[in-house]
């Protein structure tokens, strides 16, 4: 069917319904079409090339598979599009949600999280669009490409952890088990960085591409882990995804591969208002799209949410801060827990002498502190919780380690001290001069 004359085009033709139907069949189909230049067409999240999505749409109206859109790409067909109160918004390399974005993109998250569509009324069947004249202007492709994730095996988590053989199998047996695991101890005992290792061994390679790090804190809440309305910079709010529907998007595409997400201080947020109703889908067999609910903020016809099979969750929990409520039983049952303890042992030693600390520091650098950690936790208000962990000595520098231990001892442990004992500073200060001689 030729075209007729832009000039003479009778735009009362098309119709909302129609332009609703090709969206509908657009995202059924999984069509590719060919991406705008300047524009987008925004509709529940999703962006569409406005000119392809009208000339799909005249043929649905006109009942020829092969009829050609007669309006030129830009101002003409955009008009139209907004004629039927859809919106056109300007192509910016600006993140989603920005302030300056100007239209509803930080949606997307929301609308492709999940594996399939809200059911529709079935539509009559159209022939496939023709193929996109060639001389429509592309968008231009990325000329790099993402270098390759470094490879990561046992040998190389054994070279680089303080903890055996043994129990970097008891942690990895865990997390395979439950699928989420806490490791838990006193600060600088090395949670955060074994539990990236771990993710590491999971994927075989250090691939940060399939690692998502979020840290809780006390006002951290539901609507920033799942989901929740948010100011979109122009005196309203919309709805976005957070940081679990992304992660959970992006493993649902690629189920063969494990995803990680790494929740650092977990207990320092309010899990129960975190997680809310989500508790149960981390339960290793209520992984699936069987097990989907519905999100309290998503519409009704929206798809439900699940949490795939091959995502992974690794949490650090300090056990030394008293001001934080214990995790619920409904939790725990959920997580596999792991104990750090301080290691001032041989791997410590082997770290030290190969950074080149003299061997008389680092002897009284391993004689020392785990005689304080001794006294700290005999003390029946303290307790092993609240050890002091290795970390604080794993990064010495390339010279004049003395006087960087001194510096630490002095800068570091000794105010930590007084706060443990502050109101027995006498004890305290006993510790640290036995702490801080020559």
């Amino acid at each position: 069917m030729p075209a007729p004359p832009a000039a003479s085009f009778d735009s009362s033709v098309l119709t909302r319904e129609h332009v609703l139907r090709a969206l509908r069949q657009i995202d059924r189909e999984a069509r590719e079409l060919t991406p705008s230049t300047v524009y987008d067409l925004v509709f529940r999240g999703r962006r569409y090339p406005p000119r392809p999505v009208a000339e799909w749409a005249y043929r649905l109206a006109t009942g020829q598979p092969d009829a050609a859109w007669p309006l030129p790409a830009g101002a003409p067909t955009n008009h139209v599009l907004e004629q039927l109160s859809f919106t056109v918004a300007t192509k910016r390399p600006v993140l989603a949600g920005s302030p300056h974005d100007g239209d509803v993109a930080a949606q997307e998250a929301m609308q492709d999280l999940h594996t399939g569509l809200p059911a529709e009324a079935p539509l009559a069947p159209t022939a496939q669009p023709a193929a996109a004249p060639a001389n429509l202007v592309r968008e231009p492709r990325a000329g790099y490409a993402a270098a390759p994730a470094p490879p990561y095996d046992r040998a190389a988590a054994l070279r680089e952890l303080f903890i055996g053989e043994a129990r970097l199998d008891d942690a990895l047996a865990g997390l395979e088990r439950k699928r989420n695991l806490i490791l838990q101890g006193p600060p600088g005992t090395g949670k955060t960085f074994l539990a990236r290792r771990l993710a590491w061994l999971l994927l075989g390679s250090q691939d940060e591409a399939r690692i998502e790090l979020v840290q809780f804190h006390p006002s951290y809440s539901y609507e920033d882990f799942v989901q929740g309305f948010r100011p979109d910079g122009h005196g309203g709010f919309q709805l976005t995804d957070g940081v679990l529907p992304d992660v959970c998007r992006r493993a649902a595409r690629q189920p063969e591969r494990p995803f990680v997400l790494l929740i650092d201080e977990i207990n320092r947020g309010h899990l129960n208002r975190i997680f809310g109703e989500l508790l149960v889908l981390l339960e290793p067999d209520k992984r699936g799209p069987q097990h989907a609910v519905r999100l309290p903020y998503a519409p009704a016809e929206a798809p439900r949410f699940f949490v795939p099979e091959n995502l992974y969750l690794i949490g650090t929990m300090n056990t030394a801060d008293r001001s934080l409520a214990p995790l619920d039983y409904a939790l725990r049952r959920r997580f596999a827990f792991v104990s750090m303890t301080p290691e001032f042992g041989e791997p410590l030693r082997r770290l030290l002498r190969r950074q080149g600390v003299p061997a008389a520091t680092a002897e009284r650098l391993l004689t020392r502190l785990p005689e304080l950690n001794q006294a700290i936790a005999a003390d029946p208000e303290l307790g092993p919780d609240f050890q002091i962990g290795h970390s604080y000595f794993c990064q010495p520098p390339a010279a004049n380690t003395t006087a960087w231990l001194n510096l630490v001892l002095a800068q570091e442990i000794a105010p930590l001290l007084d706060d443990y004992w502050f109101d027995q500073p006498t004890q305290a200060a006993q510790h640290k001069q036995r702490l801080l001689r020559s």
